[in-house]
C-alpha cells in the first residue's frame, strides 16, 4: 500500500458513471491493536456500500469522526463539513433549540468513501427521510446493559421485547450495536411526530420492563437502574442517534453494529463481526434486514397503552435528556436522591 503521504483515486460506481474519490493516508493505522488502517477502513465501506445505503439513503446523518484513529479526539458532525464534493446532498433539520442545519443526505456510494476518508466511522442517521424530517418512519429501541450486566441479558431482554412488538403489530429487526448492547428498528408510516413516537417507545419498554423487572427497566436516573438493562427510550427524542446497521465502532476491534436475525441473535458474539470478517459474511448471506422497508408498521395501538398506562397507572412521560428544552407533562429533572433531601434548616 502507499506511504501515509500519498494520496490515491478511487474510481466509485455513481449513479451517472463512476466518480473519483481521493483517499488520503490510506495506510495511517486507526486500529492499533490490530494494525487496522484508515484504507481498510474505506474498503470495508465500500464493501458494504449497498446495505449500508439501504439503512442510510434520504436520511439527515450525523458522523462521528475519528480523524486520528482511536486513539485521538473523536467528535459528531451534525452539519455537512465545508468543502465537501458538489454530489454530497443535504437534508434541513431542526433541534430541539429550534436551531437548523443543513444536515448530510448520503445518496450513493460516493458519500461513504468520501466521509470515510475524513474519518468518519459511525453513520448515525436520524429515524426520518429528509422528504419529511419531523414525522420519523423509524421506531427504534436500544438495550444498553448496565454495569453488572452484558449482552447475554441484552439479548434475553430483547426476546421480551420482541413479545411485545407482536402483540403491538410491529416487527422488530435486531442489531447488535457493536459493543455490549443491542439495537431493534421497527419500520412505520410517517403519521406520527418525535413526541408520539417517544411515547410509543416508553409504552413498549415500559411493557418489557414489567414482564421482565429483574432484568430490564426504563429509570432514566443511574442510581435506580441497578444491574439491569436499560431500554434507552430517550434514543426516540428529536436529534438523538444511534449507529447505523453495518456502521463501525470506535472500539479497539473494529467491531461493527451487525444486523441479525432474531433466529440467530442468541448465538451471535459481538466481537465477532468486525471490518475484516463482515464483508465476507455479507457477500455469503446477504443482508438480514433487506426487508424492512416492506414491513411497516402503525403506533395505534402502542399509543392507545401509553393512554392507558397514564389513565389507569398514573404513568405519564418521563425526564428528558438535560440538554433538552423543558417539555410539556415532562416531569421534574431531578435524580430522586436528590429530590427526597431536606433542606439544610429544615426541621
Amino acid at each position: 500500500m502507499a506511504s501515509k503521504s500519498a494520496a490515491v483515486l478511487l474510481s466509485v460506481p455513481g449513479p451517472d458513471g463512476a466518480r473519483e474519490v481521493r483517499l488520503t493516508s490510506p495506510d495511517k493505522v486507526y486500529f492499533p491493536e490490530r494494525g487496522i488502517t484508515k484504507g481498510e477502513v474505506v474498503e470495508y465501506y465500500r464493501a458494504v456500500a449497498e446495505p449500508l445505503l439501504g439503512a442510510l439513503r434520504e436520511r439527515p446523518t450525523n458522523l462521528k469522526r475519528y480523524p486520528d484513529g482511536i486513539d485521538g479526539e473523536s467528535f459528531f458532525a451534525k452539519r455537512l463539513p465545508k468543502g465537501a464534493p458538489p454530489y454530497v446532498e443535504t437534508a434541513r433539520v431542526t433541534f430541539p433549540s429550534g436551531r437548523t442545519a443543513d444536515s448530510l443526505c448520503p445518496t450513493e456510494q460516493a458519500v461513504l468513501v468520501w466521509a470515510a476518508n475524513m474519518g468518519t466511522f459511525d453513520f448515525h442517521p436520524w429515524p426520518v427521510r429528509r422528504a419529511d424530517v419531523d414525522r420519523p418512519d423509524e421506531l427504534r429501541i436500544d438495550l444498553d446493559p448496565q454495569p453488572g450486566t452484558d449482552f447475554a441479558d441484552a439479548v434475553a431482554v430483547a426476546a421480551v421485547l420482541r413479545e411485545v412488538l407482536d402483540e403491538a403489530g410491529l416487527v422488530g429487526w435486531p442489531k447488535t450495536s457493536g459493543g455490549r448492547g443491542v439495537h431493534v428498528f421497527c419500520r412505520i408510516r410517517p403519521e406520527w411526530d418525535f413526541v408520539a413516537v417517544r411515547h410509543a417507545v416508553i409504552a413498549i419498554a415500559r411493557r418489557v420492563a414489567d414482564r421482565s423487572p429483574d432484568r430490564a427497566t426504563v429509570a432514566w436516573w443511574k442510581e435506580e437502574r441497578g444491574e439491569r438493562v436499560f431500554l434507552d427510550y430517550n434514543q426516540a427524542a428529536r436529534d438523538r442517534t444511534v449507529a447505523s446497521a453495518w456502521s463501525v465502532r470506535g472500539r479497539p476491534r473494529a467491531t461493527v453494529s451487525m444486523p441479525v436475525t432474531w433466529e440467530t441473535l442468541p448465538d451471535v458474539e459481538p466481537e465477532d463481526f468486525d471490518v475484516r470478517t463482515v464483508p465476507g459474511l455479507y457477500a455469503e448471506h446477504g443482508d438480514p434486514h433487506a426487508g424492512m422497508d416492506e414491513a411497516a408498521g402503525g403506533l395505534e395501538r402502542v399509543l392507545e397503552w401509553y393512554a392507558a398506562d397514564e389513565r389507569d397507572r398514573g404513568l405519564g412521560d418521563l425526564p428528558y435528556p438535560p440538554e433538552y428544552p423543558k417539555m410539556p407533562g415532562e416531569p421534574m429533572r431531578v435524580q430522586p436522591s436528590r429530590a427526597r433531601e431536606k433542606p439544610a434548616d429544615a426541621t
